[in-house]
């Protein structure tokens, strides 16, 4: 992800994905407290799904303009504790630190994701947390992908290789067996690059609630998601 326009124009479409946002929320909220900053906050999806007001700060940080603006329109009536910020980690203020830094479907957006989570380690305050969400699985990467500017997607040795030095793991899983299957569909049938808003329908309201139960009782051994989270050391 560069300060370029963004290329992608899925970010309407997902928009709608209620249910899922909910699934990551149960997971991810409990790292997210004090201040949290979140990496490529698109049009704040995102951001309207996960900050419930009780962080004390929430930084918006988003490198395309437009989206930037969108953002801000979104977020400011009703989030007091947001801020929008155009930029990327590396226009970030050195001093800046936070409790948790974001990456809600960012990451496999990022070229250099090593160097990148390094830059993360250096703005989060000790024993907080790195938390991110991505698109799992390198042989469903689809039209799809390719067309949102996507570099890649991630098993869990993947996302583990890249870990900043010196953090702690604190959950990597799977997420979403059951939409697993739209995407292996979508990879070896459909080979769109462009889904439709049906098509979001159909896998937020009937796969992700099957999701959130046969997760458990595969172990989040599998999934078209993954959550990573680590924990920088005292």
């Amino acid at each position: 992800m560069t300060e370029d326009r963004y290329i992608g124009t899925e970010l309407d479409v997902f928009a709608h994905a209620r249910n899922w946002k909910s699934y990551v929320r149960a997971l991810v909220r409990p790292y997210l407290a004090g201040e949290v900053l979140e990496v490529g906050a698109g049009i704040g999806a995102a951001t309207l799904a996960l900050n419930d007001g009780t962080p004390r700060r929430w930084l918006c940080l988003e490198p395309d303009p437009a989206l930037a603006q969108r953002l801000e329109a979104a977020v400011a009536p009703c989030l007091p504790n947001c801020e929008v910020r155009i930029g990327t980690l590396a226009t970030l203020d050195p001093q800046s630190l936070f409790d948790a830094i974001l990456y809600m479907d960012v990451l496999e957006h990022i070229e250099d994701d090593s160097a990148e989570l390094i830059r993360a380690a250096e703005h989060l305050r000790p024993n907080e947390h790195v938390v991110v969400v991505a698109p799992a699985l390198p042989w469903l990467y689809s039209p799809f992908d390719a067309a949102i500017g996507h570099h890649r997607r991630y098993t869990k040795s993947s996302l583990r290789a890249i870990a900043p030095p010196g953090f702690q793991e604190a959950e990597c899983k799977y997420l979403d067996s059951m939409g697993l299957l739209a995407s292996a569909g979508n990879r070896l049938l459909l080979r769109s690059s462009d889904p439709r808003l049906g098509q979001i329908l159909f896998w937020d309201r009937f796969l992700v609630p099957l999701s959130r139960f046969a997760d458990i009782v595969l172990a989040h051994s599998l999934g078209r998601s993954i959550l990573a989270v680590w924990r920088k050391a005292g």
